[in-house]
């Protein structure tokens, strides 16, 4: 059964200080998680002076990425429900002496967007958000001109054996990942609200990268 709002929480606050490590640990499996990080964030076209809101930031795994592509200039809001997580996420800006980060706690479902911004993220978390439909029809209403929104996720491949769809759960069960959550289908929502869309599969099939533009 796919995990409350409140299980979610109380379970990434326990991972919160492993949390970046652990991520690393699927490597072991093959998955290139930094890459498909990497080709999601060039994905989004940011330039330098560009605002680009990140939904389940996370510790801040993607924000050298992202400060890379939008420069000092830009602006890089993190939202994330977990306090604990954005504690992580505060630390590394304060290391990293990023002035243009703006952390923001809250439900991906409460969350207002500003207007006109160039890019809209999420890495690994928008299927575990109930209302994932609604938040990226906001999200896409709101990007301005030329802006894109891009999701990286997980998915259940099409023609995988039970077995193996069960063995990929198990794998990702320690990040919130259910068997339910297999019929949630972010990128068909990005489809249908974005002017432009394009998907690609990543990991013979139990990941994706999404990309809708306006």
């Amino acid at each position: 059964m796919a995990l409350t709002a409140k299980e979610i929480v109380d379970l990434y606050r326990r991972r919160a200080e492993r949390y970046d490590l652990t991520a690393n640990l699927y490597y072991l499996i093959g998955f290139r998680e930094q890459a498909y990080r990497k080709r999601a964030i060039d994905s989004l076209g940011l330039q330098p002076g560009d605002t680009v809101v990140e939904i389940g930031c996370g510790t801040g795994l993607n924000f050298k990425l992202l400060q890379r592509a939008v420069g000092p200039t830009g602006r890089v809001i993190g939202v994330d429900m977990t306090d604990a997580m954005l504690a992580e996420a505060k630390e590394r800006v304060r290391r990293k002496g990023w002035a243009n980060v703006e952390l923001v706690r809250t439900d991906a479902a409460a969350y207002v967007f500003p207007d006109q911004v160039n890019g809209v993220l999420s890495t690994f978390a928008l299927t575990l958000v109930p209302e994932f439909d609604d938040v990226i029809r906001r999200g896409v209403v709101v990007l301005a001109p030329g802006g894109r929104f891009v999701i990286l996720d997980f998915k259940m491949p099409d023609r995988a054996p039970m077995w193996l769809v069960r063995f990929a759960v198990l794998t990702m069960q320690p990040f919130g990942v259910t068997l339910d959550l297999a019929n949630r289908h972010p990128w068909e929502s990005l489809g249908i609200y974005a002017e432009g869309f394009a998907m690609q599969e990543l990991y013979w099939g139990f990941s994706y990268l999404a990309i809708g533009s306006m």
